[in-house]
């Protein structure tokens, strides 16, 4: 039995103190015709799971709240309660498949079942079809996610044969054997955390630097505990959600990393911040330099580590700068702000947070996490997530996906969020917002796109 990370059950419990949230992270892959029967469908996601152990295992609480909860395999698992089928309404564009995948993603995860469902997409205009996949937080973060793409999906127009599945559900753990397991490991918290300290005075001189970056990064911050501008991007929201997408290409974006220098995350932010200025332009309101500050997630998986299933991610709480009206400005700023903050050490402060949070015995510390959450915060505007996807074509039952669209949950007075995303040669930014305060969404994505014009203009300028 494999118990969640603290960050992990973190995110059941924002999901429990907000009535407003779902957390659960998606994507909606598009693939060329014909249509494949639901049947195959479901089919060939069931010779698949095998390789997906997480898809057939459920969480279970243990008693008195003395330990994080556990994941057990699901003994009434069906696929076909996982995988259902839905259709467009003609014209079954675009806007139709966005209203789609905010109606599915605005819902709730059963916690009595595995927390995943995959939606089969029907009516789709030019004899194209689709699938949702939506996963609990708890369960994956962006990188993990984005891997089951590789297991679900093909890297050819031949489909994979079904792996060969002996699966039968271990017997569900009984509430005195979790409860005797929880105390043992409570008693035994000192001791694990003398090992891992004595392990670390091998190395002395590594111990002290870590500590030095860690206290640099906490000190930065803790510059992120004074609130932000108001502005209407944050505040209370609701339960339904809207969701549109818009696309560059990542040639344009090398173009203008080559050319004005940066990453091409730093000029993901830029054209994210070019496109926060043009909504709140249109609102009637003025950027300022503290209105827009976002949390950036950051990996902390170490190489080969992709497929692990849980979550490995830290944060950096930059300002972005929609206050600034040039685009080249924007990128310069971005470029600076973003190395400041990882030469504060600022996501490792947070990984060393998360993993000192794992060696400490589990009720105060999920006792600190939902105290946290009884606080309303004014300091988080947006989240705006990068996670690198496959250069490679992928396939389903023989079909081409002709595109990968991110979706990322908000919560938390966070009415805006943005998620990024590379197929191919192109980048996708997935945009989540809720539904009564921001009807105006495709402004954000009409902006995303006219900074991508704009920086690529100044790029091609002769010096």
């Amino acid at each position: 039995m494999e118990r969640l990370t603290p960050l992990a059950t973190a995110f059941l419990d924002a999901e429990d103190e907000d009535p407003s949230s779902s957390l659960a992270i998606g994507a909606l892959t598009v693939f060329q015709g014909p249509v494949p029967a639901f049947a195959e469908f479901v089919e060939a996601i069931e010779g698949r799971l095998p390789l997906l152990p997480r898809y057939r295992q459920k969480l279970c609480t243990v008693p008195f709240d003395l330990g994080a909860p556990l994941w057990v395999d699901d003994p009434r698992f069906d696929v076909h309660w996982h995988i259902r089928n839905t259709a467009l309404p003609s014209p079954g564009g675009r806007e139709e498949l966005n209203r789609l995948m905010a109606r599915v993603m605005s819902g709730r995860m059963d916690r009595g079942r595995p927390l995943w469902e995959y939606w089969f997409v029907e009516g789709l205009s030019d004899g194209r079809w689709a699938f949702i996949s939506k996963l609990h937080h708890s369960m994956v973060d962006g990188v993990s996610g984005s891997d089951i793409f590789r297991l679900v999906l093909d890297p050819t127009p031949e489909p994979r044969p079904a792996v060969e599945d002996h699966w039968r559900p271990r017997p569900l753990p009984s509430g005195p054997t979790m409860l005797a397991r929880s105390l043992w490991d409570l008693a035994a918290t000192p001791a694990t955390a003398a090992r891992v300290l004595a392990a670390s005075l091998r190395s002395p001189g590594q111990l002290v630097r870590r500590a030095a970056r860690t206290a640099q990064g906490l000190a930065a911050i803790s510059l992120a505990a004074s609130p932000a501008s108001a502005s209407s991007l944050v505040g209370p929201i609701g339960r339904a959600r809207r969701y549109t997408s818009t696309t560059v290409s990542l040639d344009d974006v090398r173009t203008v990393r080559h050319a004005l220098g940066g990453t091409v995350n730093d000029v993901a932010l830029t054209l994210v911040s070019g496109g926060f200025r043009e909504l709140l332009l249109s609102r009637g309101e003025i950027p300022t330099e503290h209105t827009l500050r976002s949390l950036v997630p950051v990996s902390t998986r170490p190489p080969g580590t992709e497929s692990i299933p849980d979550n490995r991610v830290s944060l950096m709480l930059p300002y972005l700068p929609a206050d600034i009206p040039d685009p080249v400005d924007r990128l310069d700023a971005v470029r600076r702000r973003i190395a400041a903050l990882r030469a504060d050490h600022e996501p490792e402060a947070g990984e060393s947070v998360t993993t000192i949070a794992e060696y400490g015995p589990f009720p105060p510390v999920a006792m600190g996490i939902r105290l946290a959450f009884h606080v309303p915060q004014r300091q988080v505007v947006t989240v705006t997530t990068n996670v690198p996807g496959p250069r490679i074509t992928l396939y389903g039952l023989g079909r081409e996906v002709e595109e990968l669209l991110p979706f990322v949950p908000i919560a938390d007075r966070v009415r805006i969020g943005v998620a990024m995303f590379s197929y191919r040669d192109k980048l996708t930014f997935g945009i989540t917002g809720d539904y009564t305060t921001v009807p105006d969404i495709e402004v954000l994505a009409a902006g995303i796109r006219s900074a991508m014009d704009r920086l690529l203009t100044a790029a091609r300028r002769p010096a």
